[in-house]
């Protein structure tokens, strides 16, 4: 997997800089927050090459509502798909039970996205053992060559997860 760093200052709002840990970006908004974004291979969830995107609030403090936040991660994932024509999940963080307003938060981001005609988002929950609700998303570039093979794969290993016998 490819991503530049330069391409992404190019369109971000905030400087972002790679990190030791392979994959992964961090960046610190005006507010003081700090976010790292990565893309770690899954080799759990679909037969085809994905990768797990997700967000982090490295130093847990609060984040008002920031449009350069929403701008920073849009140009890394625009970068990411420009130089990757993989398939994307994202899985909302369910640890404070915020994962619902997270869920809402990245499809408002896609939704205010002007580039989504290129993309797929694809999003489902699915209700944990526990009756957690765990929120995903599937991002993938329109023109994948086996787009369909993924979204069907996708949409089953949901529904085979929300159909599983109660216990």
């Amino acid at each position: 997997m490819n991503i530049d760093v330069s391409m992404i200052n190019k369109r971000a709002p905030y400087h972002v800089n790679a990190t030791d840990a392979n994959n992964n970006i961090d960046f610190v908004t005006d507010y003081g927050v700090q976010y790292i974004v990565g893309f770690d291979k899954d080799d759990t969830s679909l037969s085809f090459v994905t990768y797990q995107f997700f967000i982090t609030n490295a130093n847990n403090i609060k984040s008002p509502r920031d449009p350069k936040l929403r701008k920073t991660i849009t140009a890394i994932l625009e970068v990411f798909f420009q130089q990757n024509n993989e398939a994307l999940l994202y899985i909302c963080e369910t640890g404070d039970g915020k994962q619902s307003m997270r869920s809402r938060l990245f499809e408002f981001w896609y939704n205010h996205y002007e580039g989504r005609k290129i993309l797929m988002f694809l999003e489902a929950s699915v209700v944990d053992a526990d009756g957690v609700v765990n929120y995903t998303a599937l991002l993938i570039r329109k023109d994948h060559p086996q787009l369909t093979e993924i979204v069907t794969e996708y949409t089953n290993t949901v529904k085979l997860l929300n159909d599983k016998p109660k216990e």
